[in-house]
């Protein structure tokens, strides 16, 4: 009897959280109100310069978000005046679960309801309640190597962002806030996993381009843009970028 209750309170559990991951992808995706984004800053290994840049951060360093957004947006006729409000909430001071080395499903999924249950627990209370929180792990600008990878979640919509503390990097910063941001609301990677390089034709800007190459804006969900066959670079800022129809389609501003 104990056994069968348990089972069924479990069941009532995943049919919520089911419930409840379905409601707020129609309601983010239905794009009927403004969705609301909120930034927690975090220090990745405490030193005294990255301390003494979130000392001073503020909203100025994402300012060029919301109107990417409004921009792109009206290139595919949303009727919504602001559909993204970028918000910067409260610092975080306590680590989130390191990301899973490997690409195991398995350690992906265990990850994801670890960070899940990590931001339930963590998160400052912060007005408006955001739709859509990203933790913005901040690195020192002498970091030693690549940054680790950054990640959104549909499922939770909620990310964790790897970024630099540093002025100079603000720009390239945002760009991958803006990535991030849009894997929650449902877009997927344009790129090759194991290259990098922007898979064609969804991951390019302009595939109708003629020649192909160089093209001139990177497609956001590929993060680069291709120079040349076998080559591309990394975005300054969201400028160099665009949502192309594939991922517009994902995330309902397109069919």
């Amino acid at each position: 009897m104990f056994k069968a209750l348990r089972i069924l309170v479990l069941l009532g559990i995943l049919v919520t959280v089911a419930g409840t991951t379905l409601v707020g992808r129609w309601q983010a995706q239905s794009w009927k109100r403004p969705q609301v984004v909120t930034l927690y800053p975090i220090s990745a290994g405490g030193d005294a310069e990255t301390e003494a840049y979130l000392g001073r951060l503020d909203e100025s360093a994402f300012a060029r978000l919301e109107p990417y957004f409004q921009d792109e947006a009206r290139r595919y006729g949303v009727p919504l005046a602001q559909p993204v409000r970028v918000v910067l909430g409260k610092r975080v001071r306590v680590a989130p679960p390191p990301a899973p080395a490997s690409a195991n499903p398995l350690s992906a999924i265990a990850w994801s309801l670890r960070m899940r249950w990590w931001a339930w627990r963590q998160t400052p209370a912060s007005s408006p309640v955001p739709d859509v929180k990203l933790f913005l792990m901040y690195h020192p600008p002498d970091y030693a190597g690549a940054l680790p990878h950054s990640i959104g979640l549909e499922k939770g919509r909620l990310g964790l962002v790897h970024l630099f503390a540093a002025r100079g990097q603000q720009a390239q910063n945002e760009v991958v806030i803006a990535h991030e941001a849009l894997h929650t609301f449902g877009a997927t990677d344009k790129y090759d996993r194991s290259t990098l390089a922007p898979v064609f034709p969804d991951g390019y800007a302009a595939p109708r381009q003629e020649p192909r190459y160089p093209q001139s804006a990177a497609e956001l969900m590929a993060g680069r843009i291709p120079v040349r066959e076998g080559e591309a670079r990394i975005p300054s800022n969201l400028g160099e970028t665009v949502i192309g129809p594939a991922t517009a389609a994902e995330i309902g501003w397109a069919k």
